[in-house]
Order: C-alpha cells, then structure tokens, then sequence
C-alpha cells in the first residue's frame, strides 16, 4: 500500500519550474497556515459574526423589552387587583357594620315585639280574670237569687190558702184589665 503523504513528499522533491512550491515541513508551514485561515475566517466571518452577534443581540433585547412590558402589565394588573381588593375590603366592612347595625335593629324590634307581647298577655290576663269574676259574681248572684225566690215561695205557699191564692189571681186579672182598656 502507498502511503497518503507520498505525493506531497513527491511533490517537494519536484524542481521548481518557477517560484512556487509546497513546503511539505508541517512546523514550519502549520503557524503560517493558521494565520492564513485565521485571517481568513476573520475577513469573511467577521460580517457573518457580526451579523450573529447582532441578531442575538437584537433577539435579547426584544426579549428584555417583552419582559419589561409583561412586568410592567403584571404591575398594572397588580395595582388594579389591589385597588379592587381595598374596594371590596371597604365594602365587606361596610356590609359587616350595616350587618352589625341590623343586628342591634332587629334585637330592639325583636325585644319590642316581646315586650309588646308580654303586655297584651298581661291584658289579656286581666281581662280574663275580670271576665271570670264577673261570671262567678253573676252565678252566686242567680243562686242567691234563686234560693230567695225559693225561700220566697216556700213562704208564700205556706202563708197562701186557696182563697188568699184565688183573690191574689183575681187582683191580677183585674190589673190587667185595666190596663187592657188604658192601652186601647
């Protein structure tokens, strides 16, 4: 097999047909053909990286300004929540002291209305106790009443004969006569 650097090797060995030639001494050639392709890379690259360079650059920039704007949007956002928060904290203590107040109003009317209650009880108590002595003044009245007109009668019976009792029917009958003819 041949090796791979014999035509190099075969081409130092070459007589100079005019001023150029490869110079096959790989120390001495490799710093001045880095330098060549470094120049190179840095004549020709320096636009593409420039242009790298900048696109990145432009790309962080656009992502900072992005995140400026959502962190200012999240602050506004954030401000309004706490603005809305402060409203509805003042409402619910709103609510909360016209709670507290409509409690203290409806435990008044609520103690009103009992107090109110109590005494029409306390009337209606009355009434039914003045009603019940009423009534039971009235029966001992019809039972004093009705033992007299039975003692009464008891009396009468025993004092009347059958001809007193005939002269009394007759006065009456009489009396009612006269008043028979007074009234026509």
């Amino acid at each position: 097999m041949k090796n791979v650097t014999d035509p190099f090797v075969s081409l130092g060995h070459w007589p100079s047909a005019g001023s150029f030639t490869f110079n096959t001494d790989i120390l001495a050639t490799n710093p001045i053909n880095l330098g060549v392709v470094l120049g190179v890379l840095i004549y020709f690259g320096k636009g593409v990286l420039n242009d790298l360079l900048d696109n990145r650059k432009q790309k962080i920039l656009s992502t900072i300004r992005n995140s400026e704007e959502l962190r200012r949007g999240a602050i506004e956002q954030l401000e309004r929540a706490r603005a809305h928060l402060r409203k509805v904290e003042m409402k619910a203590d709103e609510y909360r002291m016209n709670g507290y107040s409509e409690i203290e109003r409806e435990k008044a009317n609520l103690i009103n209305a009992t107090s109110e209650s109590l005494e029409q009880l306390e009337n209606y108590k009355n009434e039914t106790l003045h009603f019940e002595q009423q009534r039971a003044i009235n029966q001992v009245r019809q039972q004093v009443f009705q033992q007299a007109l039975q003692g009464a009668l008891g009396t009468l019976n025993s004092c009347l004969n059958s001809e007193l009792h005939f002269r009394t029917i007759n006065a009456n009958i009489g009396i009612l006569r006269a008043m028979e003819e007074i009234t026509d």
